[in-house]
């Protein structure tokens, strides 16, 4: 572990979940990254559904730009990895969270706060899927995927 920061994680944790709560109090929603963001390409999608899930993805990316502004050494990082790889991750991540019904923030941080075992189950296979594919690109190709 290169930067252990856990006074920051756990600000930044607290934060998540009062967001979190507060999207669930106020509009009666998961804030599922995934599935708000994949609404946003529905076409069924009404006028009303798409204003906050506009806001919510901007919230994010805006969010990222003043963060990285403010503290650029922190989104320093080298990806050693081939394109093809990135690309073929990103692909699985999507299948993914398709299949799951959801991703991390939807099942990790919204579901298993409200003791859904579906979201446990999810949770579980995005460790375990996580961890085998992290031990045979390590193992098995020898990290040079």
């Amino acid at each position: 572990m290169e930067s252990f920061t856990p006074i920051a994680s756990l600000i930044g944790g607290i934060l998540i979940g009062i967001s979190s709560a507060l999207l669930l109090m106020f509009n009666g929603r998961i804030a599922g990254i995934s599935g708000i963001t994949g609404a946003l390409i529905e076409p069924s999608t009404g006028a009303g559904e798409r204003g906050w899930r506009i806001a919510f993805v901007l919230g994010l990316v805006v969010t990222g730009f003043i963060a990285a502004i403010v503290s650029p050494t922190a989104f320093e990082s080298t990806i050693d990895r081939s394109t093809v790889a990135i690309v073929l991750a990103g692909l699985a991540v999507g299948f993914g969270t398709r299949t799951g019904s959801g991703c991390t923030s939807g099942h990790g941080v919204c579901g298993l706060g409200r003791l859904s075992g579906r979201s446990l189950a999810a949770v579980l296979t995005f460790i375990t899927t996580g961890a085998i594919t992290v031990f045979v690109v390590r193992t098995v190709f020898g990290g040079s995927v």
